[in-house]
């Protein structure tokens, strides 16, 4: 058989001899091929285990937007627009004048305010001249019946020595009851007249209410005065402006633009409700804005929000059909910047990518199916 094998070999073609070299090659590399389709996939799973393990300390969300506090600017008093220094994207600083609306109105109605608290205080010295009058008729009309009194009984007296006659008697009589009368009478005008005074005859004019009510009225038409014109409340960058002209009329509390703070700046990240497991207020984050790739910013939670977006939407979801689907809900997260000087520079609405460093990874209990409960019996 050998023989046979030798004189098959010595008369093998090249194309015979290669195909036998071939199988043999092929039979050598079945073992190896299947070693490396096994290890493939325990290399996945050991990978992807491992990651798993130990990841999720790590929560990240694209869902991110730069905020930085709006004030809508309204005309705090109705009128003309005389003076403006409003420039849209323009920068203004805490104080400085916008706009001035026609203040000539306003003026005239302080003047009005004015003589009204004059003529006030005015009447006041009338009322107390008027007092001190009434007080006096108060006393001569007391010193009457005092009189007329006395004078009664001296005629009486006279009338029984049958020196005074009936009729003198009943003059003195009349007289008394006049007296009387003109008393009673005075005594209501010092009532009225101390009435006036606010009950009290040594008050201070400017204490008396219809004083006070003009000093209101003359501090209300000062206020709108001043309210015609308009500074700005903080230092930021007028926006939406383009259409504020010097000489439109504008109404009080009508919106006319807007101004955008920049001093204070901050990061609101929407996070699944699963990311939030443990996050908390003062951990460390990275934010890497879209207008700065590669350049990531440090910052810390500050807040984690009260509810979700839909919570807050004018018209919230119902979820009281039988076709109902779970979703992922989104809870707000808000993010210091670190760097202020940076944080001026931004602009509102910027998109961002937020990753925020929890602290806690998943570890070998979670991934073994163990509850964080059995974990901590």
């Amino acid at each position: 058989m050998n023989a046979m094998t030798e004189t098959d070999e010595k008369t093998a073609t090249p194309e015979d001899i290669w195909d036998k070299q071939a199988a043999a090659d092929k039979k050598a590399r079945k073992p190896l091929r299947t070693v490396l389709m096994l290890a493939l996939p325990v290399a996945f799973v050991a990978g992807g285990s491992y990651v798993w393990i130990t990841g999720g300390r790590y929560q990240e969300t694209e869902n991110a937007y730069l905020q930085q506090a709006k004030v809508t600017i309204a005309a705090e008093a109705s009128g003309r627009v005389i003076e403006s220094h409003v420039a849209d994207n323009g920068f203004v600083r805490k104080g400085d004048v916008l706009f001035v609306v026609d203040p000539e109105p306003y003026r005239i109605a302080l003047d009005q305010a004015e003589a009204a608290l004059a003529a006030a205080r005015l009447n006041i010295g009338q009322l107390r001249a008027a007092w001190s009058q009434a007080v006096a008729q108060q006393r001569a009309a007391a010193n009457d019946v005092a009189y007329y009194e006395s004078e009664l009984a001296r005629q009486k007296t006279l009338e029984t020595k049958g020196i005074a006659t009936r009729a003198a008697l009943d003059e003195t009589t009349r007289n008394l009851t006049r007296a009387k009368d003109a008393l009673a009478t005075a005594d209501q005008a010092v009532t009225g007249a101390l009435a006036a005074l606010g009950g009290d005859a040594g008050i201070e004019t400017d204490s008396h209410p219809a004083v006070m009510a003009a000093i209101a009225m003359r501090d209300k038409a000062a206020f709108s005065l001043r309210q015609t014109s308009v500074t700005a409340p903080a230092d930021g960058v007028i926006a939406q402006a383009s259409s504020f002209q010097t000489g439109q009329l504008v109404s009080a509390g009508t919106a006319l633009f807007a101004l955008v703070e920049n001093g204070e700046s901050w990061v609101e990240a929407n996070f699944k409700e699963t990311q939030l497991t443990h996050m908390l207020p003062g951990q460390e984050a990275d934010i890497r804005f879209d207008t700065f790739p590669g350049q990531p910013v440090k910052a810390t939670v500050e807040s984690i929000g009260a509810g979700t977006g839909a919570e807050f939407s004018l018209i919230p979801a119902q979820n009281a059909t039988g076709n109902w689907v779970k979703v992922s809900q989104r809870i707000p997260v808000r993010l210091k910047i670190d760097d202020a000087e940076l944080a001026a520079a931004l602009r509102t609405g910027m998109s961002a990518t937020v990753e925020v460093d929890t602290g806690v990874s998943r570890g070998l209990p979670d991934f073994l199916g163990t509850t964080k409960a059995k974990a901590a019996e």
